[in-house]
């Protein structure tokens, strides 16, 4: 048996919305009994993309969440809900019954990242059900997975070390999404949004010229990371763990290494670093 889930990387997501379209032109106005009624045409969809600004000026950058149902291991709803309105499956795809649901809000109220709906006019609780009536028939992916034109939806079976969603998990980028609710969400992320520092690299000799491709390592905390400035020299590092001390290094081939230590605190952004000839 699959353990079904989801691996989200922030870092691709470009807020584009399809995975909200093709949610919305799966479910809603189509019952899919009996794994979900009708999602409503207008209102809440069963995937929202939460989008917020990181850095500081001159150096902005937006970033977009995709959030969903967790899948919980020991999920909230199922425990706020009464006879058996809500079911984990086997395949690990936690379920809202359409039918024995029916006038338990306790079951929206009972989830702490907001992904439960109540249809006021159905009185049900409703959620992403990853599109079981579809996996259920032979599809390989949810519709949202299906949509995604930046591949920031990864779905697959989390048992099967081969499979993509596997290999996300194992990253040592992967984090699942507050964890201190102790309901062990199934799905993962990549790259979430978290302290930011950014920068400019730039030649004392060539002013006029991007420092592209230039070497920019990050070290402190409990990890040491390299990047290479974009074609604009710019460079990003995110994640930072709060109120730890990091050091930006920056190396180019001709040209004096420079460092410089990273203000402690929130967000960053450190100019322009400019390279010396030696």
């Amino acid at each position: 048996m699959p353990r079904y889930t989801l691996a989200i990387d922030t870092g691709r997501c470009n807020g584009c919305h399809n995975c909200y379209i093709a949610c919305r032109d799966e479910h809603g106005g189509n019952d899919h009994a009996p794994i979900a009624a009708a999602q409503p045409r207008s209102g809440p969809a069963w995937i929202r993309i939460d989008t917020s600004e990181r850095g500081r000026y001159p150096l902005v950058a937006v970033s977009h969440l995709p959030i969903t149902c967790q899948q919980c291991e020991d999920p909230g709803c199922l425990k706020a809900a009464r006879d058996g309105a809500v079911i984990r499956r086997p395949d690990g795809i936690v379920i809202i019954d359409p039918v024995k649901a029916r006038g338990q809000r306790e079951i929206a109220d009972a989830c702490p990242y907001g992904v439960i709906s109540w249809n006021e006019e159905l009185k049900l609780a409703q959620k992403c059900t990853l599109c079981a009536h579809l996996l259920d028939a032979g599809w390989r992916e949810p519709r949202c997975v299906e949509a995604c034109p930046t591949q920031a939806l990864v779905f697959g079976d989390a048992d099967d070390p081969a499979s993509a969603v596997s290999a996300a998990r194992r990253s040592d980028r992967a984090q699942t999404l507050r964890p201190e609710t102790g309901m062990k969400p199934a799905l993962v992320y990549l790259r979430l949004p978290g302290r930011c520092v950014a920068g400019e690299v730039a030649y004392s000799d060539r002013p006029d010229e991007p420092a592209a491709g230039v070497r920019v390592e990050l070290s402190g905390g409990a990890r040491t990371v390299s990047a290479e400035s974009d074609s604009y020299g710019d460079f990003e590092f995110t994640g930072l763990e709060p109120g730890a001390e990091y050091e930006i290094r920056v190396a180019a081939p001709g040209y004096r290494d420079r460092s410089i230590p990273v203000p402690s605190g929130g967000e960053a952004s450190l100019g322009t670093l400019v390279l010396e000839r030696p």
